[in-house]
């Protein structure tokens, strides 16, 4: 069976979801303006989805994932659980109506750029599939080597070469590049029989072991499985049983054990540790996981969520607690209606971080997620723990209307022409699909820090590892790899098979 890469959602399925909505929303207790919001708000977000091209462009992931983990998601838990929607919310009007607005804009900011927008990626076409098997291993390669010799820069002392151990860190997407190439090469190959291979294996591996021994990760927990679960699904693979069965239980596992490892185990981070430190407090943790989960319920449990304001539910939820983001916005936007616009100062520092640290050596670094916390109510002796909100609560905050109607979708505008011309179609190019991941996480929990860097750093980073996978990589891989055999794809049908990127042209009917 394959996983669904819709182009678009048929509207009728949507207004009709978003009615079931309304409807349990208002069973559960929910007042009328902000259920009303909330239908409105999933039949734009179908619309702006549409428009954009659905999955097959990296700015229809970015509204996806926006939508559906910022807000519809616990939304539809909280009619699940039967609770008011509006129970531990300090401005549900002001959220949500900031929710819908905002989302009036996205769309608005995906009809502008489709129109500019190319239609063929510009890196669409830069790597064949027989290069692709050679340049996943190079990114493997490349994904180990690199963040050793930044950690053997910084260990050296030599500031002269900080800047550039700094900037390395900036393009640490490799490993997950050499999921996405391994697995679309391995597909293509096989003629839709396998999805993986050593490489994809590896690569995994490795960001796990970085990710979640070194710096309790949940998105290292994730990103794995996701780019290769959208690399198969652009592929049109058809998965079996077996690999089903595998995908849900990897997933119970994540969620029951692996997602409370790394809430309680950032208790115990500590940049001053070292190697053997980390690796001794993550060997105590991953011991007993039981025993991690149980301590992680109680600390959960020991919060009395009616008095705090960074919870929606009334109850933990564990996973869930962290695919939405409505009551962490609503705690900003009442401090915004409370004190009044923090002003647009942050967007002159997202300008300047442009400029690499290597042209300016003292640059300073800012956390709003951590200034914007201490603002609703975060432990303030914490100054280097951030807190993440979506791009309309931090919009709202900076500039209220102005910044949900003017601000977001310009920025919008830009980051969607560009990612868009850059990556062309998820189905027929794989550079688009570490955009998808990216946009994963920054979509619905990024701010519009977020997609300020995305465009810019996160631009470049999707530029150089492509290029640095189709032509530098081939090259590192093949210094320790058999000659391979060259490969002759055939053309897959609708419907029949694997979606290739550069299929054969039939020949024409004499």
């Amino acid at each position: 069976m394959q996983i669904p890469f819709p182009e678009r959602i048929p509207l009728l399925y949507a207004i009709l979801f978003a009615f079931l909505l309304f409807i349990g929303l208002l069973a559960s207790g929910t007042g009328m303006l902000f259920s009303c919001l909330a239908f409105a708000f999933v039949v734009l977000g179908t619309i702006a989805f549409n428009m954009a091209g659905g999955f097959t462009r990296p700015s229809g992931s970015y509204v996806f994932f926006f939508a559906v983990l910022g807000v519809v998601l616990g939304l539809a838990i909280k009619v699940v659980i039967w609770e008011p929607a509006e129970s531990l919310l300090h401005a549900p009007i002001t959220t949500m109506s900031a929710y819908t607005a905002g989302m009036a804009a996205m769309l608005a900011a995906v009809y502008v750029s489709r129109k500019i927008s190319r239609k063929e990626g510009f890196l669409q076409e830069i790597c064949t599939t027989d290069e692709m098997g050679l340049a996943a291993i190079g990114c493997v390669i490349g994904g180990f080597v690199i963040p050793l010799l930044a950690q053997y820069v910084v260990d050296s002392g030599d500031e002269t070469l900080l800047p550039l151990a700094t900037a390395s860190k900036q393009f640490d997407r490799f490993l997950a590049m050499g999921i996405i190439l391994g697995t679309t090469y391995e597909i293509r190959k096989s003629g839709g029989k396998r999805c993986y291979n050593i490489s994809v294996v590896v690569a995994a591996a490795l960001i796990w072991f970085n990710g979640l021994i070194l710096n309790f990760s949940k998105e290292a927990l994730f990103t794995p499985p996701l780019c290769w679960l959208v690399a198969g699904a652009a592929m049109r693979f058809r998965y079996s049983i077996f690999q089903w069965a595998g995908i849900f239980l990897f997933f119970w596992l994540a969620n029951h054990y692996m997602v409370p490892y790394s809430q309680y185990g950032r208790n115990f981070k500590d940049p001053t540790n070292t190697y053997s430190q980390q690796l001794a407090i993550a060997n105590t943790l991953l011991g007993d996981l039981g025993d991690v989960r149980e301590k992680y319920l109680a600390d959960e449990r020991a919060i009395v969520r009616k008095e705090d304001g960074f919870y929606f539910f009334n109850n933990p939820m564990g996973l869930f607690d962290r695919l939405q983001m409505i009551g962490v916005d609503d705690s900003l936007n009442a401090v915004t209606n409370e004190k009044g616009e923090y002003g647009m100062a942050p967007y002159l520092y997202y300008a300047s971080a442009v400029i690499p640290r290597v042209l300016w050596k003292n640059k300073p670094t800012i956390g709003y997620g951590n200034t914007f916390a201490h603002e609703i109510g975060f432990n303030p002796e914490d100054t280097t723990t951030g807190i993440s909100f979506t791009p309309i609560g931090e919009v709202y905050h900076e500039a209220k209307w102005l910044g949900v109607l003017i601000v977001a979708p310009l920025i919008w505008f830009m980051l969607f022409s560009i990612m868009d011309s850059l990556c062309g179609d998820l189905r027929k190019s794989p550079w688009g699909i570490l955009a998808f991941a990216t946009f994963a996480h920054i979509g619905p929990e990024g701010g519009i820090e977020g997609a300020c860097y995305a465009m810019t750093y996160g631009a470049l980073i999707v530029v150089i590892v492509a290029y640095f996978s189709a032509y530098v990589m081939p090259l590192v891989a093949s210094f320790v790899t058999p000659p391979q055999r060259k490969l002759v794809v055939g053309t897959a049908r609708e419907g029949k098979g694997p979606a290739f990127a550069n299929p054969e042209p039939e020949p024409a009917k004499q």
